[in-house]
């Protein structure tokens, strides 16, 4: 019994001894020496990290990304997309092609005539292919800047105007295709022939990004058929360029180029690839969406 009372007062005097004043061993003189040390040491710490972010965010627009030259410029994409970027539908069934239509219908509300009638935030650019419209250096107090109008008329019958259905009921489907946003990109327009595909020999026109679709299989040769392209002659003009960055260019549109295939062969997968030709535009194999973009698709009746 002895024992334990030693040993009972022996973890009560360490948890306080009144004697000597102390808590679980120490003066109160003690903890608040402990306590100013570890307020002082956390304190450093937090300064020195907080004066490190503020040091980096000093380094950084607010206008575009520092570190560009990570960036593959650029992206091809289109719309419709779906996984594994196939196509498949019935043309008289329009259920198998409905989402295809409403994503193809959302990206051109942002084209309406209607939303681009403001001239303090838009401009005519021409409706023929011309060179950069040069709107000022980034880091500036031009404050916000103009973007160029485009008319959905110009992608003809992919348009939606005339036909609701994007070609897709007739079997002659629509693609909608744009090169990804890239601040201050300046893409440049080929340089020669020698590294056009056979068909854009000598069609190319001067301030223009084409774009060719061709079958990506050789099993495919002479199944795709006649392929059309609206907008700009097939192509992106360079009046559309460069992109200033969502805070400097709210407003800004992509020149859109609309592809649609008029005789596919039916009840077959047909793969096909459209590349946008530039001299600064190149491709991966490692990106199967950096310059091109290929999709299968197959037309069932």
């Amino acid at each position: 019994m002895s024992a334990n009372k030693d040993s009972d007062g022996g973890w009560k005097t360490f948890l306080w001894n009144s004697e000597k004043k102390e808590f679980l061993g120490r003066t109160g003189g003690s903890w608040f020496k402990i306590f100013l040390f570890y307020v002082i040491f956390y304190g450093c710490l937090a300064g020195i990290f907080i004066g490190t972010i503020q040091a980096m965010m000093l380094t950084l627009s607010n206008y575009k990304p520092t570190y560009q030259d990570r960036v593959a410029p650029p992206g091809l994409s289109h719309t419709p997309r779906s996984d594994k970027s196939e196509i498949v539908f019935s043309m008289n069934d329009d259920s198998t092609y409905a989402k295809y239509l409403e994503s193809m219908k959302k990206l051109l509300a942002l084209y309406e005539t209607s939303l681009q009638t403001d001239d303090r935030n838009f401009e005519d650019c021409g409706a023929s292919p011309q060179t950069y419209v040069e709107r000022g250096p980034l880091e500036s107090n031009q404050g916000k800047r103009k973007a160029c109008r485009f008319d959905r008329t110009w992608l003809g019958d992919c348009s939606g105007l005339d036909d609701p259905n994007f070609g897709f009921k007739d079997g002659k489907p629509c693609l909608l295709v744009k090169l990804n946003r890239i601040v201050n990109f300046r893409p440049k327009a080929p340089s020669g022939n020698s590294s056009l595909p056979d068909a854009l020999q000598g069609k190319v026109q001067p301030n223009l990004i084409p774009i060719f679709c061709k079958n990506k299989r050789e099993e495919d040769a002479g199944k795709i058929g006649e392929i059309k392209y609206f907008g700009f002659n097939g192509g992106f003009p360079l009046q559309y360029y460069p992109y200033y960055g969502k805070l400097l260019h709210p407003q800004y549109l992509q020149p859109l180029v609309a592809i649609q295939f008029t005789n596919l062969t039916m009840a077959q997968e047909l793969r096909i690839e459209c590349k946008a030709f530039g001299a600064n535009i190149n491709y991966s194999e490692k990106d199967r969406y950096q310059g091109r973009f290929d999709v299968k698709i197959t037309v069932n009746s």
